[in-house]
This record gives C-alpha cells, structure tokens and sequence, in this order.
C-alpha cells in the first residue's frame, strides 16, 4: 500500500533527521549494535516504520534500524490454524445442530497485513464463523451432513474473498459437526436413535391406547388418538388389557402377534424396559429376540439384556402425545438407555415389522 506522495519540505525534514539518526549510530557504535541490528529469520518479514511512514518489508536475514526514530513489527508467513469453537445454529428445516470448523491460513502480503486489520486472528475467525452461519442457515441437515467437504470448499471461496484484502489467505477450511441437538421439524433425516424411539411409542404405545379405546383403528404414522377418560367406552372381548391397566402394558399385547423367527434372525437381541409408576414403584418389561419366535412379557429377561431402557410412565405417556422428544428426554436424563446404540437402533427392525 504506497504512501501519499511528500512535499519537499516533509522530505527535507526527513531526510534530516534520518541523517542525523545514522550519525548517532556510527558515534555509538559499537554499543549501538546491540540496539539497532535486528535477526529476520527466513520465515519472517520485518515491517519497518521510519517517522510514522511505512517501509519495504525488512529480511530475511540482518536489519539495521535506526535508534528513537524506527519502530517495527514482525510478521509470521508460516501456515497457522485456529478453530471456530461449536456454536449452535438452526438448519433450514428446523433442525439445531453444533457446528464448528478448522481453519488453516498463511499472510501472503505482510504490509497488508499490518495496515488494514489491527487484530487479524479475530477479524478472520469472525469471518469464517459468520460464512459459516449464512451457508448453514440455507441448507436442510440431511445436506450438511452429506455435504461437507463441498460446503467446505464454499466456505473456503467466500472467506478468501474477504481476507485477501487483508493479505491473508484461507488454504483449507474443514467444517465438523459435533452433535444433532434436535432433529428436522419437517421431515427426518434418516433412521437414528430419535426417529426409533418416536415412532416406536406411536406404534406400540398409540396400537395399546387403542385397544384400551376397545379396538378403534390405529392412528396413522403422525397422529395419536386420545380416548376421553370421562366416558370410555365398553371394553371388547378377547386379550386387550383394560383401562385402569399401565400403559407399558398395552406394548406387550400389541407387540405380541408380531413375534416371528424372521424378527429374531434380524434383531438377535434382548430388551428389557423398566417404567417408573407415579406411586414410585417400577415395572421390568422384556422383549427377547435372540431365540426361537422371540418372547415378550412382564419382568426381567432368563439372560442378560443388551440393552435396558428406563423411564417413567407420565415420560411414557409425554411421548405417546408429542409432548416430550425423545432425543430432549435422553439428553435430559429422563429417558436412560444403557448398553449399545447400535443394538438399540435394532428396534427400527420391529418398527418395520408392525408397518
């Protein structure tokens, strides 16, 4: 960046005091040596400001600066990195997400550098949090997470438009998204923990309330049937359970039929659900598919479960209604699921097999 062009008289004066400050050196020399020489190793670049005015970058190699009268800055050209820390954001279809991203750059013009942008760092971390901000806000989650590197490219392009005025350069940018906080509001995004767990209490919990309801047809995939507790109606004949029984208990009856040595050959898993009643007491359910057509009943399994899930029955029941996510009530502790998640996500198995 040139400076403004001198008058004579600013040049005179200049020239002046230069000559006047090289005479003082060579009069204290050599004990201005120490002072006035300065070591620019091969990976620096010294920006030297004599009387306020800026100077051809020094080094590498000795520099020789003149005492009171220059001041300096060194610049690093070698490759650095910084990381944009996870930050929560909203993708366009609703669904919240952490996301964060790495960034390596390199200062290709050092007078640049130091004349347009008094704190790089953060001026370019600034930068890449809000390019990144705008592009995720434009794109569903099933997107970003296909998508990344291509989005990383994008982001590269559009911090470097900003930056390159400032004399530095972004060589890669890698975008990382640390956790889904809460799934797509419009559609899912593929099978996962929370999309199991929500359309297993609709299906098994939603076909229960039903048959409690004395048998009315079931609800399709996005509706729950609530049955009015003022007037239900009579009870049907055969194996539903009754109104004042639990509500896990209603799973068992409509999971029941579905059992078969097909589920078993594709789950080979043991389940067992523990529901905390409202009198604090806590009821153990089972679903064994490891043998045989598969069992499923009242208490704790003959083996040891793969997987035990626990929560309370009015959790139970917030589910049932869309009042609670499960993804919220896992993360909140309401909803305890202990052993491996991906036997868990077998269950998506049983959900195919009600369908």
């Amino acid at each position: 960046m040139p400076d403004a062009p001198q008058s004579w008289p600013s040049c005179l004066c200049h020239g002046l005091i230069s000559f006047l400050g090289f005479l003082l050196l060579l009069v204290t020399f050599p004990i201005s040596g120490w002072f006035a020489l300065k070591i620019v190793p091969t990976y620096e670049r010294m920006i030297v400001f004599r009387l306020g005015r800026i100077r051809t970058p020094q080094g590498p190699g000795m520099v020789l600066l003149l005492p009171f009268i220059d001041s300096f800055q060194r610049v690093d050209l070698r490759t650095r990195a910084f990381n944009v820390p996870p930050c929560k954001l909203a993708s366009k279809d609703g669904a919240v997400l952490s996301v964060g991203a790495d960034v390596q750059f390199r200062i290709w013009d050092p007078v640049l550098s130091v004349m347009t942008v008094k704190d790089l760092n953060t001026a370019t971390r600034m930068t890449a949090q809000n390019a990144m901000t705008k592009a995720l806000l434009k794109r569903p989650l099933r997107e970003i997470q296909m998508e990344k590197l291509k989005i990383s490219d994008q982001l590269l392009l559009e911090i470097n438009d900003v930056t390159r005025a400032w004399g530095l350069e972004v060589d890669r940018v890698e975008l990382a998204v640390e956790a889904v906080l809460q799934p797509p509001q419009d559609s899912p995004t593929g099978p996962n923990l929370d999309s199991t767990l929500q359309q297993l209490a609709l299906h098994f919990l939603g076909g229960s309330m039903n048959s409690v309801a004395g048998g009315a047809p079931s609800p399709g995939p996005d509706t729950v049937e609530m049955v009015s507790e003022v007037e239900p109606p009579a009870p049907q004949v055969g194996a539903r359970p009754s109104p004042k029984q639990p509500l896990a208990e209603g799973l068992l009856t409509a999971l029941q039929p579905f059992l078969s040595e097909a589920l078993v050959n594709q789950v080979g898993a043991c389940y067992q659900f523990n529901v905390v009643l409202p009198s604090g007491t806590q009821s153990a359910y089972f679903l064994d598919l490891t043998t045989g057509q598969g069992r499923v009943g009242h208490g704790v399994p003959d083996g040891i479960p793969d997987v035990v899930v626990e929560m309370a029955e009015a959790d139970l029941r917030a589910l049932l209604c869309r009042e609670l996510r499960p993804l919220g009530a896992y993360m909140s502790g309401r909803l305890k699921v202990k052993g491996d998640l991906a036997v868990a996500m077998k269950l998506e198995a049983v959900l195919r097999a009600l369908k």
